[in-house]
């Protein structure tokens, strides 16, 4: 990405094409992992033995997490800096590794022994879940960071559209996967307590794509350094002043409008 000042203070570079794809993209992997376990959440829990009717605790669970996670990750990624990584990129390594971690075990989480509708399997279950929703929303973070970090008012409006596209891409390949693997073959049912294989292959699918994303978006994402970026903003970045609510939101960018 850019890192040479070309132009004035205050005001940020116009990007390429070329990078804005390259700084929206990856957000495609972070929805197929967020949304194939969102879409198949209901079934695993089913699998382990839980009443179908008494699940909404476990839908609630991602809203909450974001409630609690995305404010926190954008206020400590504002004070972060690691010279080979940036300050948005730490938060998304961190949150894939764990994430990767999650969706290797959830669909797994009846083959541990724990037993049918044992409390042991659904609270394994429901922690698993838990970390999988904050992991997710920590990935999530960083995408929604790096735009207002680096692109400009007049390329605001394209860059969260295309995050939105292949955002929704993403989640259209995590829902309709597990029923393009049914199609051409692959068991959708299983003995009693275990999840069928369409839907553990969804999961590994899944991951492969989340680590393949997190690592394009790496490599080919620059993020300023916080000279640069104070340069670019039009503020000191030794001496960055704390500004009230009220009037972060009066001199929010027009797109928040």
């Amino acid at each position: 990405m850019l890192n040479s000042k070309t132009q004035k203070r205050g005001q940020l570079p116009i990007l390429s094409s070329l990078q804005l794809f390259l700084m929206t993209f990856g957000y495609a992997g972070v929805q197929v992992a967020f949304s194939v376990q969102t879409g198949n959440m209901g079934r695993i829990f089913q699998t382990l033995g839980s009443d179908p009717t008494k699940l909404g605790f476990f839908f609630i669970l991602p809203p909450l997490a974001g409630m609690v996670t995305q404010p926190l990750i954008g206020y400590f990624s504002d004070k972060t800096w690691l010279p080979k990584l940036g300050r948005r990129l730490p938060y998304l390594i961190g949150g894939c590794l764990v994430s990767l971690i999650v969706l290797l075990l959830l669909p797994n989480t009846g083959s541990f022994g724990f037993g049918y509708s044992s409390m042991t399997a659904l609270w394994f279950g429901a922690v698993t879940v838990l970390f999988m929703d904050l992991s997710a929303n920590v990935s999530m973070q960083p995408f929604k960071m790096i735009i207002p970090d680096m692109v400009n008012e007049q390329q605001t409006d394209k860059a969260w559209s295309l995050q939105n596209i292949w955002g929704s891409l993403g989640g259209v390949i995590a829902f309709v996967f597990p029923f393009i693997l049914t199609s051409f073959g692959m068991a959708n049912t299983a003995a009693r307590g275990v999840v069928p294989d369409s839907v553990k292959i969804s999961f590994y699918v899944a991951a492969a794509i989340l680590l393949i994303s997190t690592i394009f978006t790496i490599m080919n994402v620059k993020e300023y350094d916080p000279e640069t970026l104070a340069y670019y903003h039009g503020y000191n970045a030794e001496g960055k002043q704390h500004e009230s609510f009220i009037k972060i939101l009066k001199s929010a960018p027009k797109v928040f409008s």
